[in-house]
């Protein structure tokens, strides 16, 4: 079996090369470590692309950028995957506001690309395209919230599980990557609806891991746990640090692919993040992180949250359970900032 995995020197795209290598599979990485271009030598993948070369000798790595869509044809059509993973984007907020050309270019056009060239050379392969819950834009900051010493929360009973896939996108400020992410997010539905094509979009809530090159402008926890690490100073954006985002281990997200890879569904759309039980607020992250290293967390606080930001957000994850009963969430959030801390502390040792 062939996988064609894009962004994969990222986070979840590493996640998914090494653990398919593991299962047998030829697998074919698609990386131009643009997140260097984008946030400079703390972004560089490198380091990444060199470890997965040296640990899985079944990964072949092809330096392409997703924006060149006659190179994405020509590779399409000669490799003709048995499935694709689509984790290539241009991930910050903050970022495209200053670049937008590059950002849509990234995330809209570089996905119609793959799309297309998927449907030319194998249009029965599952496509499953990494989107984001900023698709939803700040609708979700119109639920009724209540404040609490640490944390925002829903206020009504109802919210409790979190955001649904009903949830609206439109009608909202997204950002400039949330609404090239939506562009994106959109046509690859369309291409499983119109096309009949095995598409899925994946609406990640924080995903994270010990393999994320995390900077300020993204990468929540891999981040604040660098800082927490060096000494440096977090920013705080705004909600008194009360802001809440619910986080996902890499490993988790690569099971759940696994599982949509096996039996697709053409178009389908889920909420994929670690739900209530692993959602944390700034404030009792730098508690976690400090317990954890024994170092006090450095932070100043500014007080202008970023455009588009949510308060609160915790994935609903009603629909993945009962579409996949089989899988669930394995990594606690203990477990997974232990990960990032050695993780952080080795590539120091190293570099």
């Amino acid at each position: 079996m062939k996988l064609l995995v894009t962004g994969s020197s990222g986070l979840i795209g590493s996640e998914v090369v090494s653990d398919f290598c593991r299962e047998g599979w030829k697998v074919h990485g698609v990386d131009n470590n643009m997140r260097a271009d984008f946030f400079g030598p703390q972004g560089d993948t490198r380091w990444n692309l060199a470890r997965l070369q040296q640990e899985n000798p079944g990964f072949c790595h092809h330096e392409v950028d997703i924006r060149d869509r006659t190179r994405i044809a020509e590779l399409l059509q000669a490799l003709r995957p048995d499935a694709i993973v689509h984790a290539a984007a241009q991930p910050s907020h903050d970022l495209a506001a200053s670049r937008p050309f590059d950002d849509f270019d990234v995330n809209a056009g570089g996905t119609l690309n793959l799309l297309e060239a998927a449907r030319q050379a194998c249009p029965e392969s599952p496509f499953v395209h990494l989107s984001t819950n900023k698709v939803y834009g700040d609708a979700p900051n119109e639920l009724p919230l209540k404040e609490h010493a640490t944390r925002w929360d829903y206020a009504e009973a109802v919210d409790h599980d979190g955001i649904p896939e009903t949830f609206r996108i439109d009608r909202s400020k997204h950002s400039v990557f949330g609404a090239s992410k939506v562009a994106a997010d959109v046509m690859v539905q369309e291409y499983g609806r119109y096309f009949a094509m095995p598409t899925c979009c994946l609406r990640g809530g924080c995903l994270t891991g010990p393999n994320h090159s995390g900077v300020e402008l993204h990468g929540f926890l891999s981040y604040l746990i660098k800082c927490n690490l060096e000494g440096r100073t977090y920013r705080i954006y705004g909600y008194r640090g009360k802001q809440v985002r619910d986080n996902i281990h890499s490993h988790d997200v690569v099971q759940f692919i696994r599982r949509v890879i096996a039996t697709p569904r053409p178009g389908e759309v889920y909420n994929l993040g670690g739900g209530r039980e692993n959602s944390i607020s700034i404030l009792e992250a730098f508690a976690l992180i400090s317990e954890i290293s024994g170092q006090a967390m450095q932070y100043e606080y500014v007080d202008q949250n970023r455009q588009g930001d949510h308060i609160c957000y915790i994935s609903n994850l009603n629909k993945v359970k009962a579409h996949f009963p089989g899988w669930g969430i394995t990594r606690n959030l203990r477990q997974t900032f232990e990960e990032i801390h050695r993780s952080w502390v080795t590539r120091r040792l190293v570099s």
